[in-house]
């Protein structure tokens, strides 16, 4: 797994966002998503709205992803 299909799955699942994704090793990635999407909702269902997004890749290829969720303004 490498950080550009990551971020190109979160994109595809949330098309208005700026994603950045970064990791070296293939399995631990970090990830800063900014989306409009995310307006009045928790950080917990922002980061739902993110894992949605890369489905059953969460917990296999994908072991660790640390997430950073904002609007667009932020």
């Amino acid at each position: 797994m490498d950080s550009t299909k990551i971020a190109q799955m979160i994109l595809k699942g949330l098309p208005d966002a700026e994603v950045k994704v970064t990791g070296d090793d293939g399995v631990h990635f970090e990830a800063v998503v900014r989306c409009a999407a995310f307006a009045g909702k928790r950080t917990l269902e922002r980061h739902r709205m993110v894992y949605a997004t890369l489905g059953e890749l969460m917990g296999n290829e994908i072991h660790a992803l640390g997430l950073r969720t904002e609007l667009p303004e932020e």
